[in-house]
């Protein structure tokens, strides 16, 4: 069935596309600042050899799986893009409030974080994975709902 064919009750709206525009371009952009964030600060954690992972390899594999998140969401805006980037910047945004609290000490193999300060890079980096959450969680709603009108559009009858 052609998008001219789909009823117009179906169709999404001018105002819902651009809110899941948004939606794609706040999450990419938040997991962008939060992988740009994790490499440039990450050779300040090279001495910390507590737990038998590094804190600055951490990072970069933070800022690795935050910028295929990113990238999977800008190009697909898939449910399941949007889902891997929600785990992300939730994750992430909970480390470093887990961390910045709360001195838990070494859990397995990751390394004791805890560090009592927020200074300009931490405090834009978690704004960023805040706002990537809400988005990620608002687009993957959409794109559930997306999903959903589709299977009704092609259920209906020529």
């Amino acid at each position: 069935m052609t998008a001219a064919a789909v009823p117009a009750a179906v169709r999404p709206s001018a105002g819902r596309r651009a809110a899941e525009i948004l939606a794609r371009l706040i999450v990419a952009a938040g997991l962008a600042v939060d992988a740009y964030v994790h490499v440039d600060v990450a050779g300040r954690y090279s001495h910390n050899p507590s737990g038998s992972l590094h804190q600055d390899k951490l990072f970069l594999i933070e800022a690795g799986v935050a910028s295929f998140a990113a990238l999977m969401v800008f190009i697909s805006g898939h449910r399941a893009a949007y889902a891997l980037a929600f785990m992300v910047a939730a994750s992430a945004l909970g480390g470093v409030l887990l961390y910045r609290y709360q001195n838990v000490g070494t859990l397995g193999p990751i390394p004791n974080m805890y560090e009592p300060l927020w200074y300009l890079k931490k405090t834009v980096s978690a704004i960023a994975e805040g706002a990537a959450a809400v988005a990620a969680a608002f687009g993957t709603g959409v794109a559930w709902s997306r999903r959903a009108v589709a299977v009704v559009s092609t259920d209906r009858e020529p």
